[in-house]
Order: C-alpha cells, then structure tokens, then sequence
C-alpha cells in the first residue's frame, strides 16, 4: 500500500510470534493493560504505549517495547 507520492505506508500489526504475543498479552492481564515492560503505570504506558505510537507518527518502523505490536512498511 503506498500514498499518492508512491511512498512506502506504515502498517501496525501484531507480532507473529504466536508464543510472543500469548505472553504479553497475559502480562497486559495482569498489568491492567500496562505495558509489562515499563517501570510505571501511567497514560503513556497504556498499551498501544506513547514511545510506539510515535514512533509509528514518525513512520518509523519495528516493534514496540514489548513486542506485541511492529511497525512494518508495505509498498
């Protein structure tokens, strides 16, 4: 998928390691929905985190902290 400048589009999708994703998200669980890798619980740690959805506004690609979640670029 590419924009009107033929420019590379930046998709959000969950990480196919199925063994990845179980274990994050029961650590979500127990978390509240906090990114399991982060120190603290607040606004910008709720998962879909701060750090990964800027990153993705940037359209940066790659994974979030806990990998759950990557950016990947689709022509």
């Amino acid at each position: 998928m590419t924009d009107h400048n033929n420019t590379p589009k930046l998709k959000i999708r969950v990480n196919p390691n199925e063994a990845t994703v179980k274990a994050v998200r029961e650590a979500l669980e127990e978390t509240g929905g906090y990114c399991p890798c982060a120190l603290f619980k607040t606004d910008d740690t709720k998962c879909m985190c701060k750090d990964f959805r800027e990153q993705i506004a940037k359209g940066i690609p790659g994974k979030c902290h806990c990998e759950l979640y990557e950016g990947v670029l689709e022509k």
